[in-house]
């Protein structure tokens, strides 16, 4: 990749679009925004918030990173990346981990206007489906520019296969997520699908495949989720 200028000089002139380069340079993508004035979002007073999560580029990153030999490399990594992010662009790092408390970031997901719930509960992206992975956020003092998006889930006109996706109904439309059951099958034999290649449920929407998401990455998030 061609490298940018260091970001610190552009503080005065940050953009949408600049954050997106700086992030697309560090292994991520732009999730959403949204500016807490308006959208009143939680916690957050003014400026504008930029949602960053991980994109097709962020496992190879990552599995390069000195973090992947380490204790929860995902985590740190995050913490470092898009620490010194906010440090060049003069924002304020806030993280989904290092709690309690937490961030609220299904708050500011569903404020961006890019992520929806979906008929079994669990979020779902405009670009990204049900494999979402939030990795950090910006909170800039100053209010920029927000493309604007159509606020209309991608649920709407989708037969909604998430539904009918999991071989337990652990993810299903009365209940939303029984957790118990989710687990229970990822000891079994049968439930080694789900621990290898990711929940079957969030890969049935359609609009997961925009993940790009390696196999790898979804196991080892299984790992984490659903430990040996």
């Amino acid at each position: 990749m061609t490298a940018l200028p260091p970001a610190s000089a552009y503080r005065t002139a940050i953009s949408y679009g600049w954050v997106g380069r700086v992030a697309h340079q560090a292994g991520l993508i732009v999730m959403g925004a949204t500016h807490p004035r308006i959208s009143e979002a939680k916690g957050l007073d003014g400026g504008t918030l930029v949602l960053l999560g991980a994109g097709s580029a962020f496992w190879p990153v990552l599995k390069a990173a000195p973090e992947w030999q380490e204790p929860d490399p995902v985590d740190q990594w995050s913490t470092r990346v898009i620490g010194q992010m906010a440090r060049d662009l003069g924002a304020i790092a806030h993280f989904p981990f290092g709690g309690p408390p937490y961030a609220p970031f299904i708050d500011w997901a569903l404020k961006s206007g890019r992520t929806f719930s979906s008929p079994v509960g669990a979020l779902v992206h405009d670009t990204v489906g049900m494999m979402i992975s939030y990795r950090g956020a910006l909170h800039f003092e100053q209010e920029f520019y927000i493309p604007e998006v159509s606020d209309l889930s991608p649920c709407t006109n989708c037969p909604a296969p998430c539904v009918t996706s999991c071989p337990v109904e652990a993810l299903n439309s009365r209940e939303f997520y029984n957790v118990a059951a989710c687990h229970d099958h990822l000891s079994t034999i049968e439930g080694q699908t789900c621990m290898t290649g990711g929940c079957q449920a969030r890969l049935a929407c359609p609009l997961s495949a925009g993940a790009g998401r390696d196999p790898e990455q979804s196991a080892h998030h299984m790992r984490a989720f659903h430990p040996s």
